[in-house]
């Protein structure tokens, strides 16, 4: 019996395979494909060369005024010199690094909040933490009442005593119970009048109002606490949708479908100049708190739908086998419906964060000035009029960081998530 040799193995064809493989197939597989591709790859060259010299070879850099740009490319000078006014607007100039160090604290917080190993307690010490630094340092004063205190006593020992209330030991409940008399007890007497006024202030810097507030805090503020806000309070409203109390369901739809039915400009007018006559005499809310609010009731109802399509394709056996266990609405709701239906609705969830997050823009019409907005009024300057074109490509640049860092742990966190579940 003779031996067989082994046969040598032999390389694909180059024609086949790496990036000649790939153009021949995916570019040039038949004449008409090849010849849009060229002339497609054409249009690309003759733009990418003309955007390359007019924004690098021939751009002016450095200039004292707008008129030292003409006739060449783009004018970065302007953006040199505005830079600080587009990221902060009219904050005071000398307290430029208080704005500056609010944005690094807001991405820190993000940044720690995406890591999947501080989604427990750890996150909660992060945002009030990261919370206190930043209006500390954009307000420069912070006054927290007793009434604040209290609301945070009552509310904090309420959800903690319905999520663990059958897993947590006697210790803990006592404090959930002690949380909650303490907020509840403490409120009565403060409408009674009972219990006297009082708070903290702390006061280590200037106090800045939020009219000269503006830039890149501004976006960032009105998007973050937005949209953390709005988050939960969406989710009531994708339960009360789907409850079977009909007073509570036709609320929750009857809310959402008013919100989405106008525009998110409406809103703001609605809270800018219809809200305060609304309020008693000598009342008066600031105008930035009420932008926020208005973002946060219109990011609330459409969050609301995309997490009720996220409950409406859990298979009934999930809610089947959380009652066998034994465990209560919020305790069902909480740790075995929400975290699977989150998971499905993550690309929706993003999409809609990340239109929230340009939308800031439209608070122009309140006159609070974001960071498109502080942007575009760089040009009223006769210095620098006539350069649009720089100011709105650096604008879309960093719009453009924020969004694609968005999309991208987007895309991450998904397939974090859905691990188990692959084949």
């Amino acid at each position: 019996m003779t031996d067989v040799l082994p046969r040598p193995q032999v390389a694909p064809p180059v024609i086949d395979t790496g990036v000649v493989g790939w153009a021949r197939k995916n570019l040039f597989s038949s004449w008409a494909n090849g010849i849009t591709s060229l002339v497609l790859m054409f249009a690309l060259g003759w733009v990418l060369l003309w955007f390359i010299d007019w924004a690098l070879l021939t751009a002016t850099f450095t200039a004292d005024s707008g008129a030292e740009c003409r006739g060449h490319g783009a004018c970065w000078a302007l953006i040199h010199e505005k830079y600080r006014y587009i990221f902060f607007g009219s904050f005071p100039y000398q307290q430029h690094w208080r704005p500056l160090f609010a944005v690094i604290t807001m991405l820190s917080m993000l940044l720690l909040s995406s890591d999947r190993r501080m989604w427990n307690t750890r996150l909660i010490w992060i945002w009030s933490i990261g919370s206190f630094i930043t209006f500390l340092l954009m307000f420069g004063v912070l006054h927290f009442s007793i009434t604040f205190f209290l609301v945070v006593a009552l509310v904090a020992g309420g959800i903690g005593y319905a999520i663990r209330s059958v897993i947590a030991q006697k210790a803990e409940l006592y404090a959930y119970y002690a949380a909650m008399g303490i907020g509840l007890v403490g409120l009565v007497l403060r409408m009674l009048g009972i219990l006297p006024t009082f708070g903290v202030t702390i006061a280590p810097l200037s106090y800045v109002e939020t009219g000269l507030w503006g830039g890149i805090p501004v976006t960032i503020i009105l998007a973050t606490y937005g949209l953390a806000f709005a988050f939960p309070y969406g989710v009531l409203l994708a339960l009360g949708r789907r409850s079977h109390l009909p007073l509570i369901k036709g609320l929750c739809v009857g809310f959402i479908e008013l919100i989405r039915g106008v525009p998110l400009i409406s809103l703001l007018i609605m809270a800018s100049v219809m809200l305060p006559l609304f309020l008693p005499s000598g009342t008066s809310i600031d105008k930035f708190l009420r932008a926020q609010v208005a973002v946060i009731l219109f990011a609330g109802a459409y969050i609301a739908e995309i997490i009720r399509g996220g409950l409406q394709s859990l298979p009934k056996g999930q809610f089947e086998a959380a009652d066998a266990m034994g465990l209560n609405y919020v305790q069902k709701t909480s740790l075995v419906v929400l975290p699977q239906a989150l998971r499905v609705v993550i690309p929706p969830l993003i999409n809609t964060f990340i239109g929230f997050f340009k939308d800031t823009s439209l608070v122009l019409i309140i006159g609070i000035f974001d960071f498109l907005n502080t942007a575009n009024q760089a040009l009223v300057d006769p210095k620098w009029a006539g350069f649009p074109g720089e100011v709105y490509l650096f604008a879309a640049f960093v719009y453009f960081c924020f969004c694609f860092s968005m999309s991208r742990y987007s895309k991450h966190l998904e397939v974090e998530l859905n691990k188990g579940t692959r084949r």
